[in-house]
């Protein structure tokens, strides 16, 4: 029986590899852009670096990683934490996209880039409200078992014993199931950028 586990030094290589295999509104985003290393690098690894301690796998009986849920309990801080210091060190990697080039020549890697550059606290509307926020994901094998669920109950329990009152997060607006998952799980829809649909949860 697959189990719920703290995060471990090591794990990164499988966190990487489930967000690049769920990332496409939870499909497999391999291909879709130029260097498939971006996926982890924005979404699940700079949260594991600064708040280990809110990273939670699930471990299935052959002792592989399968599904993670990552957080911060305070979104602003993280968000300038990234900015002056977990970005920066992929610059060369991955420049800022030319704000001049046409439309018709931007690809989503570019999109998503430029998303990474943009991150700094307040610049989300929902962090002063919700101050925390997550990331989950799992692959397919995991997914109706009821782990998403247990998931956000162990991330919500150490959110809570540090007083955090808020939690939110953003999902992409085609994953259909997720957004029906995070209604059950005791989120409601709260005003979002475009593309996104949001949600937030008092704890």
């Amino acid at each position: 029986m697959p189990r719920i586990r703290p995060f471990q030094p090591g794990d990164e290589a499988a966190l990487s590899e489930i967000c690049l295999k769920t990332a496409d509104a939870g499909a497999d985003a391999t291909g879709i852009f130029a260097d498939d290393d971006l996926w982890g690098e924005v979404f699940v690894l700079p949260y594991v670096a600064r708040h280990p301690d809110l990273a939670f796998v699930v471990e299935t009986d052959d002792g592989r990683v399968a599904g993670y849920i990552v957080g911060t309990d305070d979104t602003r801080a993280f968000e300038d934490w990234f900015q002056g210091e977990w970005w920066p060190r992929f610059a060369e990697r991955w420049p800022l996209p030319d704000p001049e080039r046409p439309a018709a020549e931007r690809t989503r890697q570019d999109g998503t880039v430029a998303y990474a550059y943009g991150r700094r606290g307040g610049a989300e509307p929902f962090g002063d409200t919700y101050r925390a926020h997550l990331h989950i994901d799992l692959l397919p094998e995991l997914q109706g078992q009821g782990f998403g669920r247990r998931l956000i109950d162990t991330l919500v329990a150490a959110l809570r014993e540090r007083g955090v009152r808020g939690l939110h997060l953003a999902a992409d607006v085609r994953n259909t199931s997720a957004a029906a998952f995070y209604e059950r799980t005791g989120f409601s829809r709260i005003p979002s950028h475009a593309d996104v649909v949001a949600f937030g949860r008092e704890l």
